[in-house]
């Protein structure tokens, strides 16, 4: 259904940002390990609730550029919780017809990560389900801050003009390139920032926070957010039927 006539259609695009693994497992007192783990299996309720439900494509902060300067122990294993979720997971997402694509800064990445990202994005870049996207070292500042320097090299080259550079031009050089931009973003944990996720694509994004911390988000979750956002009145800055 079209903005200001009830209840809109389902987004295309979701956003996440999985939040709270450490203070779900502090609650149990448990090592906070505990709930990264429990966290790897909330993501993947979420894709399956995801693909069943018909979105487009679910974009997953996994670890930010900032993420580095979390203690050294806990950094080694939230990559080796990565590396085993891409050994065990590729397969069978695969089979479900879903594509990986991974954003972020891959320089200074290991040899071996970056293999493992480039190995998941070639074996399922043909399929046409659900398109789930791990942004992985990533920062929306950095990200803007990489495709205005593609473009200055490209103007300094003679390539383009500065005055071709628009609002389009500018999002095509970005991690998220073809993408469509997000209709939903959701954060768990009960924050209510964008830490640093998606700063240029969610200009016009519904944000849907909910208090539940990350490793408790299930279908049930997803769908309320979904519900939320149906009944949101998006006017992208103008006017709708409702309130002209």
């Amino acid at each position: 259904m079209s903005a200001g006539g009830g209840m809109k259609d389902m987004p295309g695009h979701v956003a996440i940002i999985m939040d709270g693994n450490g203070r779900w497992a502090s609650l149990r007192g448990q090592p906070r390990s505990a709930g990264h783990r429990q966290g790897v299996e909330a993501l993947r309720r979420t894709v399956r609730a995801a693909s069943g439900m018909g979105i487009g494509v679910l974009t997953l902060y996994s670890f930010s550029t900032e993420n580095w300067s979390r203690p050294a122990a806990e950094v080694r294993f939230l990559l080796e919780l990565l590396r085993r979720y891409i050994r065990t997971d590729v397969a069978d997402l695969h089979r479900a017809n879903v594509r990986i694509m991974v954003i972020g800064d891959r320089e200074g990445l290991e040899p071996s990560l970056r293999g493992m990202f480039e190995e998941a994005e070639a074996l399922t870049r043909e399929n046409t389900a659900l398109k789930l996207v791990i942004a992985f070292n990533y920062g929306g500042r950095q990200e803007i801050t990489r495709a205005v320097r593609a473009l200055a090299h490209k103007v300094a080259a003679g390539k383009i003009a500065p005055d071709d550079i628009t609002p389009a031009v500018i999002g095509n050089h970005l991690d998220t390139g073809g993408l469509p931009e997000p209709d939903l973003l959701i954060r768990t944990g009960g924050e209510q920032r964008l830490s640093n996720y998606l700063l240029w694509q969610c200009a016009y994004t519904e944000f849907v926070f909910i208090p539940d911390y990350w490793p408790d988000f299930d279908a049930d979750r997803l769908h309320q957010a979904v519900e939320t956002y149906r009944l949101r009145d998006r006017r992208f800055g103008g006017l709708t039927a409702q309130t002209a």
